[in-house]
């Protein structure tokens, strides 16, 4: 996200690739262990000029529907009103600009980060994993290139300030499930020239959130 000096000042979009985009949040279990779940139906964009890396701004949507931790019962309890309340609230969604540069491939960014309806401020400390030209086939055609990114956002919240309350206690003062989350996005993005160009772009349409894919 944070190299400068191409692309001559323009302002590039760039398409998040929902097959190889991930969401892992990560909360302490009875006390002594975490348990780890992952949200892999993430639709966004991400758009940035090269030469002014810290007015990239990203938006995405997170369906909460496909919550997955590995244990369908946990699933399905993480799916109710306790916790998502997904009949309700089925979207997570996400905003953001980088405001802060920490290193030479790392930013901190402001997000309004909003769960169950309800939105709150959060920052994610960034990295970026640079960029790569990758082939694109459809059967034996090659349609030529895409230039793809990479970059990893983490954080921590206290899933009381989203409505995610529901709690038992343990003897000695202990909870089920630990206030805080740490969580992590993995974002891999397709420039959206390029997807017009190879003509990608049709699997990719109305998938970024308000038509971002579109044009």
């Amino acid at each position: 996200m944070l190299p400068s000096g191409r692309g001559g000042g323009a302002v590039s979009r760039w398409i998040f690739e929902p097959g190889h985009t991930e969401a892992e949040f990560r909360a302490r279990h009875m006390m002594v262990t975490w348990v780890r779940g992952l949200f892999k139906d993430i639709h966004g964009r991400v758009e940035l000029d090269w030469d002014r890396p810290l007015e990239t701004t990203f938006r995405g949507e997170i369906d909460a529907t496909k919550i997955w931790t590995g244990e369908p019962t946990r699933d399905a309890h993480l799916r109710s009103a306790d916790f998502f309340d997904v009949e309700h609230h089925p979207r997570i969604l996400f905003e953001g600009a980088a405001i802060e540069r920490t290193g030479d491939m790392h930013a901190k960014a402001a997000v309004d980060l909003t769960i169950r309806g309800v939105t709150r401020p959060v920052i994610l400390d960034i990295a970026y994993h640079g960029q790569w030209e990758t082939p694109f086939w459809v059967g034996d055609e090659n349609r030529g290139t895409m230039r793809r990114i990479g970059f990893a956002a983490t954080t921590t919240i206290n899933r009381h300030d989203f409505k995610v309350s529901w709690q038992d206690d343990l003897p000695g003062g202990g909870v089920v499930v630990s206030n805080e989350v740490t969580v992590t996005l993995d974002v891999e993005a397709i420039n959206q020239e390029d997807l017009v160009r190879t003509g990608a772009i049709e699997q990719y349409r109305d998938q970024a959130g308000g038509g971002a894919a579109a044009g």
